[in-house]
C-alpha cells in the first residue's frame, strides 16, 4: 500500500505529523481518526518532502536492482513477486520506498515503466524508456539486463573521472583560499604605505586595480557572497524547467573541448537504444519516440522528434539528421550506408561502441590536462599579486 503522509493535531491539540500507511486518501484519513488525531493534511508522501523525492540511490545500487530483476524473471518469476522480494533484500530505505511504490502501482494495473517513471529522479530517463521499449518489445529481461550494464558504465566513468578531477579541485579550492586570503587580509596591509603615491597618481594601473579589489571585498563581500548564493539557487531553480534544460542542454555541447564530450555521449545513447530496439523488432517510428528521450539531451531530442517527421513523409534516417547539424558526419554516413545495406541495428550499437570508447579517451585526456592548467592558473594569480605589490616599492626605491 502507499503511504500518505500527515499533518494533524492531537486530542490536546499538539500538531502531529508523521507517515501512514492505507490503499486511499479516505482511508488514511479514518487511520488517523482511529488514533484520535484530527487531520490537518493528508498527501501521498511523493507529493510532500521534497527533499526526499529529490533524494537519489547511489548508481551502482541501481546496476544491482536492475540485474537481479533481470535474472528473477528470466527464471519465471513473477514481477510482482521479483519487486516484493527485492524490496526486501534491500538495505536502502530510500529504494525500499520506491520498489514498494511501484509494486503497488503494477499490482492496480500499471505497465512497469509508467510505475518507474513516477520516480523518474531515480531511475533516470534512459532507464524508463528502456523499460518501456523492452515492455512493448516483448525483450524485458534483456533490457534489464543492458539498463545494468549501462549503469555499471556510467559508474565506472564516473569513479574514474571524480578520481583524476580530486586533486584538481583540490588546487581550486586551495588557491581559491589563497587568493581571497591575500586580498581580504595581506593586501590592506600595503594601503598605508602606497596612500602618498595613490594621492599623487603615480600607482600603477594594477596595483591600483589590486588595491580597488581588495578594499571592495572588504566591504563588500558578505553581500557578494550572498548575490553569488542566490544566483546559484535561482539557477539551479531555472535548469529544473523545460526551457532551462534545454538551453543548459544547448550551452553544453557548444562547450570547448568538454562540449564534443557530451554531445558523443549523448549521441552514443541515442544510437545503442535504437540499435537495441530496431533489434527486437520495434518499429522504427516507435523506437525513435523512445529512443530521443534516452539520448538525455533536449536538444538532440527535437532533432530526432524532427528526424520521425520526415520519415514519416518517406525520407531516410540519415537526411534530417545530418540536416540538425549536431550529429557528427561520420556517424551520419554510416546510418546512410546501413540504412541502404538494411543493417541499421548492428550498426548503430557499432557506432555506439566507437563513440563511447573515443570519449572516455577524451576524457581522460582532458582530466589529466586540467591539473597543470589549474597550477598554471593558480600561478599565475598569485604572480600578478606579488608584481602589483612590487612595482610600486621598485618605483619608491629608484625615486630614493
Amino acid at each position: 500500500m502507499p503511504d500518505f503522509a500527515y499533518i494533524a493535531r492531537d486530542v490536546q491539540g499538539k500538531r502531529v505529523s508523521g507517515t501512514v500507511s492505507a490503499s486511499s486518501e479516505r482511508e488514511a484519513v479514518a487511520v488517523l481518526s482511529g488514533q484520535s488525531l484530527f487531520p490537518l493534511q493528508v498527501q501521498t508522501s511523493q507529493a510532500l518532502p521534497s527533499w526526499r523525492r529529490k533524494k537519489r540511490v547511489g548508481g551502482q545500487q541501481l546496476a544491482t536492482l536492475y540485474s537481479q530483476l533481470s535474472a528473477l524473471l528470466r527464471s519465471g518469476v513473477p514481477l510482482l513477486r521479483a519487486l516484493e522480494v527485492l524490496k526486501n533484500q534491500s538495505s536502502n530505505v530510500r529504494l525500499q520506498e520506491v520498489l514498494d511504490d511501484v509494486r503497488d502501482r503494477v499490482e492496480d494495473g500499471a505497465n512497469l515503466s509508467e510505475a518507474m517513471k513516477q520516480h523518474e529522479l531515480v531511475f533516470g530517463e534512459l532507464a524508463v524508456s528502456m523499460v518501456r521499449a523492452g515492455s512493448e518489445g516483448g525483450f524485458l529481461e534483456d533490457s534489464l539486463a543492458r539498463i545494468a550494464q549501462f549503469t555499471e558504465q556510467q559508474e565506472d566513468l564516473k569513479s574514474r573521472t571524480l578520481g583524476a578531477l580530486a586533486y584538481p579541485i583540490f588546487l581550486a579550492v586551495v588557491g581559491a583560499v589563497v587568493v581571497f586570503g591575500l586580498l581580504i587580509f595581506f593586501v590592506p596591509n600595503f594601503g598605508q604605505i602606497f596612500e602618498q603615491m595613490r594621492d599623487e597618481g603615480q600607482l600603477p594601473a594594477i596595483t591600483e586595480w589590486l588595491m580597488w579589489t581588495s578594499e571592495t571585498l572588504q566591504k563588500y563581500g558578505i553581500f557578494i557572497a550572498l548575490a553569488i548564493c542566490a544566483a546559484f539557487i535561482y539557477g539551479r531553480n531555472r535548469l529544473a524547467t523545460p526551457s532551462g534544460r534545454r538551453w543548459a542542454d544547448g550551452w553544453k555541447i557548444r562547450l570547448p573541448i568538454m562540449g564534443n564530450i557530451f554531445l558523443s555521449l549523448a549521441v552514443a545513447r541515442f544510437c545503442r537504444v535504437l540499435g537495441t530496439l530496431l533489434h527486437n523488432g520495434v518499429p522504427i517510428l516507435r523506437s525513435l519516440e523512445i529512443s530521443q528521450d534516452a539520448a538525455g539531451n533536449r536538444v538532440l531530442s527535437e532533432a530526432v522528434e524532427q528526424a520521425s517527421e520526415n520519415i514519416t513523409s518517406g525520407d531516410s534516417l540519415a537526411t534530417p539528421l545530418s540536416s540538425s547539424g549536431h550529429f557528427p558526419n561520420t556517424v551520419v554516413e554510416m546510418i546512410a550506408v546501413a540504412e541502404e545495406s538494411n543493417t541499421l541495428d548492428s550498426v548503430l550499437v557499432d557506432i555506439a561502441d566507437g563513440l563511447e570508447k573515443q570519449t572516455s579517451r577524451r576524457l581522460d585526456l582532458a582530466v589529466r590536462l586540467l591539473e597543470p592548467i589549474m597550477l598554471l592558473i593558480l600561478a599565475g594569480i598569485v604572480l600578478f599579486v606579488v608584481i602589483a605589490l612590487l612595482l610600486p616599492i621598485f618605483k619608491m626605491s629608484s625615486t630614493i
